[in-house]
């Protein structure tokens, strides 16, 4: 069993950052994909960054420039370094990791930027 560990969001003023980071834990193959993805209040799920095994990255429109997702040596941890933040950003973040047949969610992080 596989189960991805999320740190915690927080509050952060407009123009702030922050670093979400998320870790796989249990009998891990091989992470091939890993992603965040964000829940605005009263809105769909949404994919916001992307890293495949090759180290693609791929970005919403409306975090390009902003955000940045990385990944550790070991493929086992994702980060997702948030800059520029605005109230639009306010959202429970999920970290997303694909392994094999598993498609693993992490528990989710609020994220409120509000002055």
């Amino acid at each position: 069993q596989v189960q991805v560990v999320e740190s915690r969001g927080g509050l952060v003023q407009p123009g702030g950052s922050l670093r979400l980071s998320c870790a796989a834990i249990g009998n891990i193959f091989s992470i091939y994909f890993m992603a965040w993805f964000r829940q605005p209040p009263g809105k769909s799920r949404e994919l916001v960054a992307s890293i495949d095994s090759s180290g693609r990255t791929n970005y919403a429109d409306s975090v390009k420039g902003r955000f940045t997702i990385s990944r550790d040596s070991a493929r086992t941890a994702s980060f997702l370094q948030m800059n520029s933040l605005d109230p639009d950003d306010t959202a429970v973040y999920y970290c997303n990791m694909k392994t094999g047949d598993l498609d693993v969610w992490g528990q989710g992080a609020l994220v409120t930027v509000s002055s």
